[in-house]
């Protein structure tokens, strides 16, 4: 028997950090970043000058949000399904637009932290007393097979943030196989997605001025200290973006300044560094027209209409089902 067959998971948390801390070369998920400080300094993030995503999309949203009513409004309504809705900032747009022009629709925003949910709904409810809102707590693979199930209406599934470039090109022609799976004819997918643009530009993004990028990275040292009593010295790493122009493909490492080791308590597992030895913690996937078309078409999607900023740094893409 192994010692991780020893070992019983009570979260997928302690699991993968199990996996990812025992493998060569080492890793953790991006996905666990986003605990309750983890939110608070990813909305730091997107505030900071050099992060133009957020602004850039944002700007997007505004400039369309008329458009956007008239694509997606329908005699009987719709559901307005957002994966990853964070501190709803960009989506507000939308509902203050749909409100406002009396739009007959249901917003179902998800998100892996509870804590985000409890924030938005308590925003949105006291903004709009009588908006339709049911949130609902997971990962996106877990709340899909649910998200098919609303059927009785047009569905507008909404990923923002180019959340999808967290992952390879294959996890997300798979990821968005699985929508497609949940969609029907006439439902939509709006998603959000980075465009690659100058090197330069796009690692300013991951590695600004105040520290906050590396900040949240380090949180997830933090983390394993805190629910798996692990002794991490976080100031005994540094936080190390990268951008591959050729694949577009911007990786975050925090790298050992020393050789050291980690005691994980919960898991009685020691972890060793070399120095310079890193943790991968996350891609974030940088597209263009031909890479979009290619994953639509990959998991059975088309673009039906993509809309741009001034400088064409960001899109947000509409996608409905091939139909046969």
């Amino acid at each position: 028997m192994t010692t991780q067959e020893k070992i019983t998971f009570k979260t997928a948390f302690e699991r993968e950090v199990y996996e990812g801390l025992t493998s060569f070369p080492k890793y953790l998920s991006s996905k666990f970043f986003y605990d309750k400080k983890g939110d608070k300094l990813f909305q730091e993030i997107m505030a900071l000058p050099e992060y133009y995503l957020t602004g850039c999309e944002y700007n997007i949203i505004n400039e369309n949000k008329a458009q956007f009513a008239q694509l997606f409004r329908t005699e009987a309504g719709f559901d307005l399904i957002e994966l990853g809705a964070g501190d709803g900032k960009k989506t507000k747009l939308l509902l203050q637009h749909f409100m406002q022009n009396e739009v007959n629709f249901s917003y179902k925003p998800i998100d892996i932290s509870a804590d985000v949910l409890e924030e938005l709904k308590a925003s949105v409810t006291k903004t709009w007393p009588d908006l339709d809102i049911q949130t609902q707590q997971g990962t996106y693979v877990e709340v899909l097979e649910n998200i098919s199930q609303f059927n009785k209406r047009k569905k507008i599934i909404m990923l923002l943030g180019s959340n999808i470039g967290n992952l390879t090109h294959g996890q997300a022609v798979d990821f968005l196989k699985n929508i497609q799976e949940a969609m029907n004819n006439g439902d939509i997918l709006f998603m959000g997605l980075d465009q690659k643009k100058s090197p330069e530009r796009i690692l300013s993004a991951y590695k600004d001025s105040k520290g906050v990028t590396e900040a949240f990275n380090k949180n997830l040292l933090t983390r394993i200290n805190r629910e798996l009593d692990a002794d991490f010295d976080t100031e005994a790493f540094s936080h190390w973006p990268t951008y591959n122009p050729e694949t577009g493909t911007t990786k975050s490492f925090l790298v050992s300044k020393k050789a050291q080791k980690v005691h994980i308590n919960r898991q009685n597992l020691d972890v060793s560094f070399e120095a310079w030895e890193s943790i991968h913690t996350e891609v974030s996937q940088k597209y263009d027209d031909n890479v979009v078309n290619w994953l639509a078409e990959e998991a059975g999607l088309e673009v039906i209409d993509q809309f741009t900023d001034e400088n064409g740094y960001f899109k947000d893409y509409l996608f409905e089902k091939i139909t046969k």
